[in-house]
């Protein structure tokens, strides 16, 4: 006797006891911003192009803190008729703009760093100062109320503003050095140096927001361990047309096929509740599994295991 049965996860155990940092990433969003417009404003005035290039990484910040803010949103937006999944996509999609445009503003700096090399320019070393230490100032700050969480989204941010914490700290080091020996190729140097930092940055926002959108299996999931874990529950006798992907960054969803003949549904119930359990250790509490009494003949290409249980 052929028997089916879906079983949908609704990613409780995702949301359960996630810390809200929502006020946090707010205040945090709003003073990097305020930040960006005075690196902006001071790299003008005096001419450094390595405030531009923290500007820059600031930016960076502010995407990352706006993202995961959204994150925290949509993990708690209710999915409606025409949109079944809510707007988890939304922060890939806004991911993914975010890192074309941080390659336009990588390829800018560079640009610039080199007309520097060409034509030294006089900076006013005073002003570097002030405005990298506001910076510095404002990242300790950030990064002092996102400290400790446990969200994946939070940690991203919090180690984004780690990292401009350490490039405002060169930028105090660089103005410091020209206060000192009034040499400014230190100036397009380290801007240089920034600017590649946030081209490896965006190229990793791409790849990883590219690979979410097209559905991929998670790069740091393990796909042969997961049908090994499915397939080592007792009662399962085989699993195939296994599709695991990512509706977020921060949210897994698992489709698979279940060969089992258990004739008794609470049996059946069981190795459900357990397969669950199991895959909560790959992070995927979204999981929709289909359980068959025949063997998996149709199962073409798709991933096909058979138990034996002797």
């Amino acid at each position: 006797m052929t028997g089916e049965e879906k079983e949908h996860g609704h990613g409780s155990g995702a949301l359960a006891g996630r810390e809200d940092y929502s006020s946090s990433l707010r205040t945090g969003v709003i003073v990097t911003l305020l930040v960006f417009g005075v690196e902006v404003a001071g790299g003008y005035i005096s001419g450094s192009l390595s405030l531009l290039s923290d500007a820059g990484h600031m930016f960076i910040d502010a995407s990352s803190l706006l993202l995961a803010l959204a994150a925290i949103r949509a993990a708690h937006s209710l999915p409606t008729k025409k949109r079944s999944y809510g707007l988890h996509r939304a922060e890939i999609f806004a991911a993914f703009i975010n890192g074309l445009l941080l390659i336009g503003v990588s390829g800018w700096i560079l640009y610039q760093a080199y007309q520097r090399f060409l034509s030294p320019r006089e900076v006013e070393s005073t002003v570097m100062l002030i405005v990298a230490l506001i910076g510095l100032v404002a990242n300790a700050y950030i990064a002092y109320y996102l400290h400790g969480s446990h969200d994946l989204n939070v940690r991203g941010a919090f180690l984004h503003v780690l990292g401009d914490a350490l490039s405002s700290v060169a930028v105090v080091v660089a103005a410091l050095w020209i206060m000192v020996t009034g040499q400014t190729l230190a100036d397009p140097l380290l801007s240089a140096g920034i600017a590649v930092v946030i081209l490896v940055t965006a190229i990793g926002v791409l790849r990883e927001s590219t690979g979410v959108l097209f559905q991929f299996t998670p790069r740091d999931l393990d796909y042969d361990e997961v049908i090994r874990e499915i397939a080592a529950v007792p009662g399962v006798l085989g699993v195939h047309d296994v599709h695991i992907w990512s509706l977020s960054s921060s949210i897994r969803v698992m489709d698979a096929h279940i060969y089992s003949c258990e004739q008794d549904a609470r049996e059946n119930e069981k190795i459900k509740r357990e397969i669950k359990r199991r895959l909560e250790r790959f992070r995927i509490y979204h999981s929709t599994l289909e359980f068959e009494c025949e063997e998996c003949r149709d199962a073409g290409d798709q991933v096909c295991v058979l138990v034996n249980n002797e």
